[in-house]
């Protein structure tokens, strides 16, 4: 436990004491953190200090334990929730896999869209028309069928396609900048002159998938070459060594 104390003149109008800070529960490995104040009641004072002072002895203090308590969450917590994160639910929305045949309006790179994009347990197998070219800039695509579709020239920055099936599709020309292809399966697909900057494909099967002319970081080259579910011609046309 880590305690915290802020010493102050008893002879003043403040002295705060028994401020403790212990790590809340939603922390990790370290130890529980959590944020006690004392107050100091009317019968502890020295008769020559008055009810007035009182208030604003225990309004400062507040103040001080407070400021303990938001340093003690912003320096716990933030890691935590990042690491926790979780998916909205499902969108009710009618029709809502359609929407990816329009795709995001006003999709961006960076993942700016109109409104969220949930293409979630959607089933565009073999669709050879609608998905060609479309803008789908962070879609949610985790548990979705796209099996032997036609996804040329598509821009999917920051999509997230984890657990997406996806055997046999031709991403060719496409810009998968950033994508989540965590434990998707991309099985023959078609990595043809295709940007795939940032896009991780942790536990991901890429048994028969083609890499030919892939544009690809360095970085994420190392990454993408430590699946062994690649070929030993698709290792060699990323220039895995």
């Amino acid at each position: 436990m880590a305690n915290i104390s802020i010493p102050l003149p008893r002879t003043g109008l403040l002295s705060i004491r028994n401020c403790s800070t212990k790590r809340p529960s939603f922390a990790t490995s370290a130890s529980p953190f959590r944020i006690t104040c004392s107050v100091v009641r009317e019968g502890e004072l020295d008769g020559s200090e008055n009810k007035a002072r009182l208030f604003s002895f225990n309004t400062i203090k507040g103040v001080a334990c407070g400021i303990l308590a938001a340093y003690t969450v912003t320096s716990a917590s933030f890691p935590v929730i990042a690491a926790t994160q979780r998916l909205p639910p499902l969108s009710t929305e009618p029709n809502r896999c359609e929407r990816a045949f329009v795709g995001n309006t006003i999709g961006q790179a960076n993942g700016v869209y109109d409104k969220p994009l949930d293409l979630r347990k959607c089933d565009f197998t073999n669709e050879k028309s609608n998905l060609k070219g479309k803008t789908l800039s962070a879609a949610l695509m985790s548990d979705a069928k796209f099996d032997g579709a036609d996804m040329t020239e598509v821009v999917m920055s920051k999509a997230y396609a984890v657990g997406g099936s996806f055997k046999g599709v031709d991403f060719s020309n496409a810009v998968l900048d950033r994508v989540n292809f965590g434990k998707a399966d991309l099985q023959g697909a078609v990595f043809r002159n295709t940007v795939l900057s940032g896009s991780t494909f942790d536990e991901a099967k890429l048994e028969g998938a083609v890499f030919e002319d892939t544009i690809i970081g360095y970085i994420d080259l190392q990454k993408i070459c430590r699946n062994t579910s690649i070929n030993e011609e698709g290792r060699a046309e990323l220039g895995c060594r």
